[in-house]
């Protein structure tokens, strides 16, 4: 079991403040099977153009280097189910049940999420298949990342409002997950920023007295 401790800090001294920028959401990673290099790259460039806009930053770590005594502001753990990569393409598109899903316990929302790779693949393998080989994996990688920032949306909006368009609606489609671009309405973007909780201060020393 490995234990995460939630805690915001405050430095306090004497003379002026200044607000610092806020410190990064540590986002954990588990992959039931490691995927290819292209894949991790787009999915994390993914999240981070369409949560960088609505005041989230990231840092990734991989679950695995986890030793039990890490401490962050915030944090998700996000879980990767099923086979990360474009490989074994058919010529149709399938979809079985949600494409991710976040964790929650008594009505509250955790900060546990698990993406399904394989069922994302298979729905929009019929669109991957007629890509460029070479663009396959920045593709679907592109596409998984979407899934992500949604759950993430859910974790850090702390709300299980959908939309009527854009990442936080509720049900995707192969242009959605595919086309050039896909951001957030204005109300769920006020939502994200909203819920941000307050950037810590840092000390900042007084200008000297140069007065005789």
């Amino acid at each position: 079991m490995v234990l995460f401790c939630l805690m915001v800090g405050a430095i306090c001294a004497t003379g002026e403040t200044r607000w610092a920028p806020a410190p990064p959401i540590i986002l954990y990673t588990t992959f039931q099977h490691e995927p290819p290099a292209a894949v991790l790259a787009a999915i994390e460039n993914e999240v981070d153009s369409i949560m960088a806009p609505n005041g989230l930053r990231f840092e990734w770590r991989s679950l695995d280097g986890v030793r039990g005594q890490e401490v962050s502001a915030e944090l998700a753990v996000i879980t990767f189910q099923g086979r990360c990569d474009s490989a074994g393409l058919a010529g149709r598109s399938k979809l079985a049940g949600a494409l991710g899903w976040t964790h929650v316990s008594d009505g509250e929302i955790l900060p546990f999420t698990d993406i399904g790779c394989d069922r994302v693949r298979e729905f929009v393998q019929r669109s991957l298949f007629f890509i460029d080989p070479d663009a396959r994996q920045e593709a679907y990688g592109r596409a998984l990342g979407r899934v992500v920032a949604h759950e993430l949306y859910h974790i850090f909006a702390n709300t299980t409002h959908h939309a009527s368009w854009g990442v936080a609606k509720e049900a995707y489609t192969v242009q959605d997950l595919l086309s050039d671009e896909f951001q957030f309405q204005a109300k769920e973007s006020h939502l994200l920023r909203s819920n941000r909780p307050a950037a810590p201060t840092e000390p900042v020393a007084a200008p000297p007295d140069n007065r005789p």
